[in-house]
């Protein structure tokens, strides 16, 4: 085993790159969430279970499921569902196999706000994250976030 895998904590070098990796993922999510503000008065929280509702069966989930799928607590995205519905973005209905629980519907108001939020926002990802990389680098983040990805899950 080398030296690098016997150190107990990263050296200063692996935390610079650490650093920089969340310092820029951080900055990168924090201009695209306020360019979606802005060109669509959705949140990324908004836009993250309108995207869950808009590919789900019927464009409806049950609310655990929802959570699950955005990686939410459930309690937090029944307080930001809440508010969505306030906004006549989503319904939240019994659910239709009888059982205890909540269905989230998408609202035509919901599917209509994400549909017009959707080219601004696909175009923020392409002019702040695309247009930086080459396709090797491209490529070289989808090998990073595989590995990441693998060796969370593991």
């Amino acid at each position: 085993m080398t030296e690098e895998r016997r150190r107990s904590t990263p050296t200063p070098e692996q935390l610079r790159i650490w650093r920089g990796f969340v310092e820029t993922s951080a900055t990168l999510r924090d201009r695209l969430g306020a360019q979606l503000q802005n060109s669509s008065s959705l949140s990324s929280g908004d836009y993250q279970v309108l995207l869950a509702l808009s590919e789900a069966d019927g464009h409806r989930a049950r609310s655990s499921e929802l959570a699950a799928l955005i990686d939410w607590e459930r309690s937090r995205l029944s307080h930001h569902l809440g508010r969505m519905e306030k906004r006549g973005l989503v319904r939240r209905v019994p659910c239709v196999d009888g059982v205890h629980g909540v269905d989230v519907l998408l609202t035509d108001e919901g599917a209509e706000a994400f549909r017009a939020a959707n080219v601004p926002h696909l175009r923020a990802i392409r002019d702040l994250f695309v247009e930086a990389l080459s396709p090797e680098q491209l490529a070289a983040v989808d090998d990073i976030t595989a590995a990441l990805r693998r060796h969370l899950d593991g």
